[in-house]
């Protein structure tokens, strides 16, 4: 429903402001956007701190949401709540394990190696289609195994 709004002698069309690209409910991926993002015990500032976060990009899943508040988990398994505006809808991942893997230049086992990414390495996703997602770190790109990342499900698809 639209409604006008007067101000300055102007009428004005003002639109219901929805959250931009965020899915209906949860579980779903986002990213820390910010530099240091603080996660909470509860959904309010006036809970205490349990992290801080210093790495943008890190991907999280998001599994609950009260107001403008956020209820993630990060690559370890940690939980608590973050609010909205600290969190992104880029699709991140982190390269999980104790060994580097294989960053190919297809989307297939056997394909040319073009670099390895060590563990704990994060990079933008996209391409991802039959166990494979394109692996953007910072402007170097190639397809990697899904099992070898956190930050997307087991034959998702993405453009």
């Amino acid at each position: 429903m639209h409604r006008s709004v007067a101000f300055a002698g102007l009428a004005l069309l003002a639109a219901p402001v929805a959250a931009v690209d965020a899915p209906a409910k949860p579980p779903y991926w986002a990213s820390i956007r910010a530099g240091q993002a603080r996660m909470r015990t509860g959904p309010a500032r006036t809970y205490p701190a349990s992290w801080l976060y210093r790495r943008a990009d890190l991907p999280v899943r998001v599994v609950a949401t009260f107001k403008e508040w956020r209820k993630v988990e990060d690559p370890d398994g940690t939980s608590g709540w973050m609010q909205d505006n600290l969190l992104s809808m880029t699709r991140t991942a982190i390269v999980r394990g104790t060994q580097p893997v294989p960053m190919l230049e297809r989307p297939a086992e056997g394909a040319r190696l073009r670099w390895r990414a060590a563990p704990g390495v994060v990079g933008q996703i996209s391409g991802c289609a039959g166990g494979w997602c394109r692996l953007d770190v910072k402007g170097r790109a190639a397809f990697v195994a899904v099992g070898a990342l956190w930050g997307v499900d087991p034959g998702e698809t993405l453009p």
